[in-house]
């Protein structure tokens, strides 16, 4: 459970699988208000053929806090900076929701450079919808973060373990630390995000793009499907926006399956 220090932040990440430079390195990037540690699904599927990643955003899971006066940091520029901390060159990533709007951004300014870029739970935006999601300050009761339609309530009532699993680990001090005091977007995501759909078009890694069936974020998935003729369309039937958690044998499946045919 180690440490790592990026833009002057503590960064706490896991990794497993084998050691060995050869093997191809994945880095998982999770949603807003989740963590790293929601990954352990695909760290166990994963972890025989791949060395994976996966970290904590600042201002998540067990990562530091950025200043509460500060825009809070980039996290395309933290994603470059763990890369190029754990020295791994021509990554698979795959990101939900937030990272994988944040993978977006990466593979703008790097259209070619990705072994492969998976896309869950995302996609781009129609022209003049906001993309950026604003954050309303947290009431101090709350202890253990509301879900909203990230999972279903199927899952809350057949496995409330699984459920009940996801309320704890990303309902940390430091995302509720965050939430209380919400941090000023940083202009540069802003910006990159309003141009992605012109940039995401001259992006030539391999690109699965990945979505549950009741994910109200279906049409920019399909959207990105269409700006990228090259990548791979998949829909997990009665799965929500957490697809990566709830329908993880689907998920895991149908990304092993794209990353074999590469």
């Amino acid at each position: 459970m180690p440490w790592i220090e990026i833009q002057d932040q503590d960064i706490y990440y896991v990794e497993a699988g084998p050691e060995d430079e050869s093997v191809p390195a994945i880095v998982f990037l999770h949603g807003m208000s989740s963590c790293g540690e929601a990954w352990w699904q695909q760290f166990g599927y994963f972890s025989s053929k791949y060395r994976v990643y996966a970290f904590d955003s600042v201002n998540h899971g067990h990562s530091s806090n950025s200043q509460r006066d500060q825009e809070e940091p980039d996290r395309t520029d933290e994603l470059e900076a763990f890369l190029t901390a754990k020295k791994i060159s021509q990554p698979i990533l795959a990101g939900n929701s937030m990272g994988g709007a944040t993978i977006l951004r990466w593979a703008s300014r790097h259209p070619g450079d990705a072994k492969a870029l998976i896309i869950s739970g995302m996609g781009v935006a129609e022209p003049g919808q906001s993309a950026v999601r604003k954050v309303r300050p947290l009431d101090n009761d709350t202890l253990f973060l509301p879900v909203g339609q990230a999972l279903t309530s199927r899952l809350k009532q057949e496995r409330p373990r699984m459920f009940e699993r996801y309320l704890r680990i990303r309902s940390t001090a430091t995302r509720l630390e965050y939430l209380r005091h919400p941090r000023p977007r940083n202009a540069k995501t802003i910006s990159e995000t309003t141009l992605v759909s012109e940039a995401i078009q001259q992006v030539t890694s391999p690109m699965l793009v990945i979505i549950g069936s009741l994910d109200g974020l279906i049409p920019n998935a399909e959207r990105l499907h269409a700006l990228v003729p090259h990548s791979q369309y998949a829909v997990i039937e009665g799965a929500p926006h957490n697809v990566y958690w709830e329908a993880a044998i689907e998920w895991n499946e149908t990304v092993a399956e794209f990353l074999d045919s590469l």
